[in-house]
Parts: structure tokens; sequence; C-alpha cells
């Protein structure tokens, strides 16, 4: 059988809970759930399989309002359940709860995220509702003038000559029957934070993850933040290293690229969940990071990133506006952008990862900091026993989630996927291969247990 994935999951015996799952999936792509499988993938039987098919899919009807196929299946004689939950364009609850399927993960909608959820089942987005509370004076029109002359450098503006500032904001799809809309706010707003807080951006200097230095918050609408946070970034939290030659004083390589800074900043700024925490970003002595709410679209993974792929704005009226300034372009390829900055200034590849609810994107400054190299440091301090033994039988980052394990047993699929600089989906991948290779163990729940390593007294692993 197939690993677990985005619409795959395996139960070995069933509960109600897992109504959950299936809410999950059917607000999501849909997938399947078997019912008689373990999490490595064998088959190991269910009991009354007859009577759990008839029983499930009235618990589904009662419970979810929807329907779908359940069918017993059978392996070496052993019967076992196949649920298949189909994608629906309304949103499904189970007893006034939303369910999302996300990665490999069950996880409960609340506040924004399920917010921005109903929005986009109602075929709505963030940004294009009106903002009752705002009037035109709210409008910094400095900000719209500079704006059109942005946009004069290109050919992605409609004719505006001769049009009123309001007659502008129309044009722009910024509002409706005369009202603003939020992304007007968001775009030219005098200021954001007084209709939606935490449109600011928040620096940190950092020595250590837990020694903080000093910090600075910016904020405004979207194009005052990123011009301030450029220019207070480089100015006041990064050091660029120089060298002489002859009467020059030249850039060195190995420095943080403005092309990479600037794309950083406008991707969270144009598709960022405008009803979570700000921006932040923080500065170390070898890397800079990055973090802003909003998971990615259910069309993208996280290995389609640094490679060709579509466009999905969360915010489109605020990335169309980012397009007409010749900010961006629609055709997905801000993080491509980032790559190649990096490549010319020959700094490690940047590491893109989901966390905690959005995506957190980090800039390495030297090559021996590169993440690839994170394991093996870790292995050469804490590592080195079970390093040894494991030898050639497990691929290295199956290697570097044990390293890891050993230095926090607690750590989360989440933070090794950090650490260890691949998808949260591949970390799981990884650990169940692990544990059915007899080298980790899950000691308690999923939720509060914790990962034993396994250090076998031979090396025939």
């Amino acid at each position: 059988m197939p690993l677990e994935n985005q619409n795959i999951e395996y139960k070995e015996s069933w509960h109600d809970e897992y109504l959950k799952w299936i809410c999950g999936f059917a607000n999501a792509q849909g997938g399947k759930i078997f019912v008689g499988i373990n999490d490595a993938g064998v088959v190991i039987g269910i009991d009354e399989a007859k009577k759990l098919s008839e029983d499930i899919p009235n618990k589904i009807r009662e419970h979810l309002g929807i329907v779908c196929d359940v069918n017993i299946l059978e392996c070496n004689k052993l019967s076992y359940i196949e649920i298949i939950v189909v994608p629906y364009n309304v949103p499904i609850s189970l007893r006034g709860r939303y369910y999302y399927r996300s990665g490999s993960i069950k996880c409960e909608l609340t506040g924004s995220s399920l917010n921005e959820f109903l929005l986009k089942r109602a075929g709505k987005t963030w940004d294009e509702i009106v903002e009752e509370r705002a009037t035109i004076n709210d409008i910094d029109f400095d900000s719209v003038h500079a704006f059109l002359q942005m946009a004069a450098k290109g050919d992605r503006l409609p004719d505006t000559q001769g049009l009123s500032d309001e007659q502008i904001l129309d044009k722009l799809r910024l509002t409706e029957d005369g009202k603003l809309k939020r992304a007007a706010i968001v775009l030219f707003g005098k200021d954001p934070n007084r209709f939606y807080p935490n449109i600011q951006l928040k620096i940190g200097r950092f020595k250590t993850d837990s020694e903080f230095l000093y910090q600075e918050v910016i904020e405004g609408n979207l194009f005052k933040i990123l011009s301030d946070g450029l220019q207070i970034l480089e100015y006041k939290f990064i050091i660029r290293e120089v060298e002489i030659e002859g009467l020059l004083r030249v850039q060195k390589k190995g420095n943080y690229p403005r092309e990479a800074l600037r794309e950083m900043l406008l991707n969270a700024l144009v598709h960022r969940n405008y009803m979570g925490p700000m921006i932040q970003m923080r500065v170390y002595d070898e890397k800079i990071t990055l973090w802003n709410i909003g998971t990615l679209p259910e069309q993208l993974l996280e290995t389609d990133l640094k490679q060709f792929h579509s466009s999905f704005p969360r915010n489109p009226l605020i990335a169309d506006v980012c397009f007409k300034a010749i900010l961006i372009d629609s055709w997905g390829s801000g993080i491509g952008k980032i790559v190649e900055a990096c490549k010319t200034e020959e700094l490690p590849e940047p590491i893109f990862v989901a966390f905690q609810g959005g995506m957190l994107v980090t800039l390495y400054k030297k090559d021996e900091l590169n993440i690839t190299k994170v394991g093996e440091k870790v292995g050469e301090k804490v590592g080195e026993k079970v390093g040894e033994k494991v030898g050639e039988k497990v691929s290295v980052n199956q290697r570097k989630i044990m390293d890891f394990l050993i230095e926090n047993n607690s750590y989360s699929a989440a933070d090794l996927a950090l650490k260890v600089g691949i998808s949260q989906r591949k970390i799981e991948s990884n650990i169940a291969a692990l544990k059915s290779k007899g080298l980790l163990t899950r000691i308690g729940s999923n939720k509060g247990g914790c990962w034993k390593v396994n250090e076998k007294e031979n090396n025939d692993f």
C-alpha cells in the first residue's frame, strides 16, 4: 500500500472521532480513509466489516450531511474498509466545527483561517470585501500618485488621463458603489492599522533564538511598508562587507542580495492573510528569516515552489495593483527570483517551509551555514553513535531526522521540516520508513508523546 499522504489516511480501527478526517477531506481535495490498515500501510483487518460498512455511511450522512462511498475490500483473507470522500464546493461542518486536510494532517479551521475558508467557498476573497467604516478621506493620495508614477514605466495600467482620484480607484476596481474595498485600505490607506491590526512588519536583531538585541516595527500601507522596511533593514540591521579594489569600495560576494530581500518582503505583503499576525523578520549573524501568516494554496506543494508553477494569489486585487505597478508579474516567478539572486551572490539556496500556519523563508549568508550541513553538525555533537550504526542503510535526510530527534525527542514533523529543509510531507514519509525499519518508535499520543531513537546493537540495519 502507498504511504499516507494528502489524499490517503490509514486507521487500524473505526472510531467516530474519524468523522473529523472525513470532514477535512470534504473541505479540501477529497481523499480516501482505509480502516483496518496500520500506519506502515500493512493490512491488519477489522472485525464486523459488514456492520461497519452499513453504520459508517449513516454516521456520515447524519453528522456531516454528505454521502460517501464505503466499500469492503480484502487482502490475504483480511477484510478492511475503504471510505471515498469527494471534495465539496460548500463548507462542510461537524457539530458546528470546520476541519480541513492540509498535507497529511487534519486541522480545525478557526479565526482568520476559517473566515478565509468561508469567503472562498462563497466565491469571494478577503481583499474584495467593502469596508463599510472607511471613507475617501482614509486614502493617502500621495501613495496613489506614487503608484501612478511607477505604473507609468510600463504598459500594464489602463489609461487614467483626466480621471479624478476617486475615478482612478474605481478604475483599479478598488471601490464598489462608491465605497472602498479592503484592498484600497491595504494599498493606499493613511492608517490601515485603524481598520486591520497587524498590518505591520516587525524586524528583530538576534544573536541566537533566545538572545534578542533590538527591533523595529514598520506600519503603514503596503507601499510604505515595502519602501521603509527595505531601507531600515539595510541601514540598521544588515552589515554589508566590502573590500577595496584600487580606489573603489566593492561589495563582497556573500552579502544578502537586495533583489532577494525585496522579493521576500513583497511576496509576504501581497500573499499574506491580513487578518492574522504581522509579518516577522529575524536577522541573525548568519541568516535572515521571514515568516508571514497564510498557508499555501491547495493547488501547490512546497516542492512546487522552486520550479515552474502557476500563480494563485490569495489577494487578487492587491496582487493586480502590484502587477500594474511593475512590482510583480502574474506568473508565480517571485520565488525563482529569490533563488537566482542568491545563486548570483554565491549564497546557499534559500529554504521555503510551511511553518505554523504560514510560510517561512530563510536566506543564508555563508556556505558553511547551509541548511544541508546542519544535520552533519548536529550529528557530530549528539548523533555519532546512531550515525555510525545507521551507516548507508538510511538516506541522508533520515539520518538528519534521527540526529535532531536525539537532540530533542519532542520535535514535531513541522519542526523537523524547518530544521532538515524539506517539506513536512517528506518528513512524515521518512518517519514512516524509519518506523518500519525499527529505528524510530513513537511513545505516547501523536499530540503529547515523544520519539525514541532505537540504537540497535548491530550494524545490520
